[in-house]
């Protein structure tokens, strides 16, 4: 069997807001069709970490980083990089689910592409619902696609982000905390979700529920204060943690 392929990696990264230093040079591949959960206390730096990995932490006044995160291979930060491209190759889940309040289902779905000069009716409508499909979410919404993305539920509205941002066929997602603003019935779909887009994607989560990343990650990495304690293979994180600092978090002695 050949080995999966390294869509994306980080090299000695390191994340500063001013003089203070959130994440300290940390190195981790990511491989294609596989599931990378990041879990750690609140403020160990998992959520500004994970912005980083498409430039979207240098967009706060005073923040920037040092280091490299390498797409397919090339260097994100190099100065002839545009961040817009990056942040259409690497899509954004965000905590609280985020559809534009002023567009439609449909016009939510397929804004990136539009955004990127596509202007086939056919070929948007195709996209629509090739994306709301893949999001589970087709069926619910198909016969109201012209209302407002808001009016969907929370577990939809996240739905229709996850569709948003695939729509576009970003090699990676990034979802921060993508789960804890939602009920547990949408929190299972969200997961069903997740296990369906591996099967496409390299999916990056950052989770303060351990119970899911041991349930959906292939790979998880544990972070305190801005540094990767341990990261592995899941099942070997949460069962023979190799640091003891790992072992107290998980078994609820330290976090």
């Amino acid at each position: 069997m050949e080995e999966a392929k390294t869509i994306l990696s980080t090299k000695n990264l390191e994340c500063f807001f001013g003089d203070f230093q959130a994440v300290k040079g940390i190195s981790i591949d990511y491989k294609e069709k596989s599931i990378n959960a990041i879990i750690g206390p609140s403020g160990c730096g998992k959520s500004t970490y994970l912005r980083s990995l498409n430039r979207i932490h240098e967009e706060i006044p005073g923040a920037y980083n040092k280091g490299e995160v390498n797409l397919l291979g090339k260097n994100i930060y190099e100065k002839d990089v545009d961040p817009v491209l990056i942040r259409r190759n690497i899509g954004m889940v965000f905590q609280k689910p985020n559809p534009f309040p002023s567009l439609s289902i449909f016009d939510n779905v397929v804004i990136g592409l539009k955004l990127q000069g596509v202007k086939n009716k056919s070929l948007l409508q195709e996209k629509a619902e090739h994306s709301l499909r893949k999001a589970a979410l087709w069926d619910e919404v198909k016969d109201k696609l012209n209302k407002p993305g808001t009016s969907l539920s929370g577990g939809q509205q996240q739905r229709l982000c996850i569709a948003r941002t695939i729509a576009v066929d970003p090699p990676v997602i990034l979802m921060d905390e993508p789960t804890s603003a939602l009920d547990p019935i949408a929190t299972a779909s969200i997961e069903e979700l997740m296990m369906e887009l591996k099967k496409e994607f390299c999916v990056i989560i950052v989770t303060h529920n351990m119970q899911q990343a041991a349930r959906v990650a292939d790979n998880t990495a544990f972070f305190v204060l801005g540094e990767l304690i341990e990261q592995g293979a899941s099942e070997q994180i949460f069962t023979n943690p190799k640091q003891k600092k790992t072992e107290d978090y998980i078994t609820g002695r330290f976090g």
